[in-house]
């Protein structure tokens, strides 16, 4: 069998104030081209349909718009579930009748324990739940996520057929997991990471909510990663979807290559609004500007903001402070006001101060010294 993997769409995000609708649906078409070209035999969605619990009217109706065509158009079984940013009881609504049409769609935990099965495998389709919840089902007083997980898993296998390939499909944070600063953490207080190991003894393990697909050097484990860059750290992330096919030792990655990318640029104002530098940046794309100014420039903002439309993020460059700490200087006691200005700006910045900045000192000390 053959299924593609992906997850982590977040209908509804935004990067600052600019909608991405546009993008996502840019981002599902080639999802769709490469389900058809690849001739997979089902789509597995692993959590996080929408960005928020109470998703907007905008959103649901692209969600819908996406299932249907997957579903009833293209005529793809679907595997879902929801994740930590979807209401279980919004997403819900109508699982009824969907199975009539090969889309199983899990909320609860219960319904976990009853897998679907497709072809030659057996998907085990694990909703995000909350520690209390897996309390109340095992009617255990588990500590944290990995103790309840085990139990998830032995139940799991209670059902697995001879024969059949096992697929488990979850979303939460496993251990050794990396990160970028678009996700929202599954853990409170570090009490969520999941062992990989608990599921060695599926054939593959289907994982939603960290946005890198690469988060996890595994062959049987893997992040589908988010189809589209939704933060700065992800700025040179490859976005796409894996194709896994049960006669294959390991899954390969697709990529797709976004409508409108997204760069992290870095330097002063001078540099990057420089023409041969707004060059290498294509028309439309977002942007993330760190300015290493080390002072203030007047209209930076509507600057860099002409250069680079889509710019949804603007920061400064903060001062390196060394990891030890600073120097002890001796005879601090001893020393003028503005040479101990200059020791205290040379550690902070790294250099001295240059000559028009110190004649500005010494006459801000002299105007102090003579109010007092």
């Amino acid at each position: 069998m053959k299924f593609l993997h992906t997850g982590d769409w977040h209908l509804g995000k935004k990067l600052g104030d600019f909608d991405l609708r546009q993008e996502q649906w840019d981002a599902f078409l080639k999802l769709v081209a490469i389900a058809k070209e690849e001739k997979v035999d089902a789509i597995v969605i692993a959590g996080d349909l929408y960005d928020s619990p109470r998703p907007n009217e905008d959103s649901v109706a692209l969600l819908n718009r996406m299932l249907v065509q997957l579903n009833l158009e293209e005529k793809y079984p679907l595997l879902m579930i929801n994740g930590n940013h979807d209401s279980a009881v919004r997403l819900n609504t109508g699982n009824q009748w969907y199975r009539l049409n090969h889309f199983y769609l899990n909320t609860r935990l219960e319904d976990a324990f009853e897998p679907v099965e497709i072809g030659d495998c057996q998907f085990f389709l694990v909703p995000y739940f909350k520690l209390a919840q897996a309390k109340n089902y095992f009617d255990k007083d588990y500590q944290d996520l990995a103790q309840a997980m085990q139990d998830v898993v032995a139940c799991c296998q209670e059902k697995f057929v001879v024969g059949k390939k096992h697929v488990f499909v979850g979303h939460f944070f496993a251990a050794g997991s990396l990160r970028s600063d678009s996700e929202t953490k599954v853990e409170v207080g570090g009490l969520g990471a999941v062992p990989v190991d608990l599921f060695a003894s599926f054939d593959y393990v289907a994982l939603g909510h960290i946005h890198k697909a690469n988060a996890l050097q595994m062959d049987k484990v893997k992040y589908s990663g988010s189809p589209l860059k939704f933060s700065a750290s992800e700025a040179k992330d490859k976005k796409g979807v894996w194709i896994v096919d049960t006669n294959m030792d390991a899954p390969y990655f697709r990529k797709i290559q976004p409508l409108n990318d997204l760069y992290q640029l870095k330097g002063t104002v001078e540099e990057l609004t420089r023409a041969e530098k707004r060059q290498e940046i294509p028309v439309g794309s977002y942007v993330s500007v760190t300015m290493t100014d080390e002072k203030p420039v007047f209209d930076s903002y509507e600057r860099l903001l002409a250069c680079y439309p889509h710019m949804f993020n603007l920061q400064r460059q903060t001062p390196a402070f060394s990891s030890t700490g600073f120097e002890v200087v001796a005879g601090v006691g001893e020393m003028q006001p503005t040479e101990l200005v200059q020791t205290f700006f040379s550690q902070v910045i790294g250099k001295d101060l240059e000559p028009a900045d110190l004649a500005l000192v010494e006459d801000c000390l002299q105007k102090v010294g003579k109010e007092d």
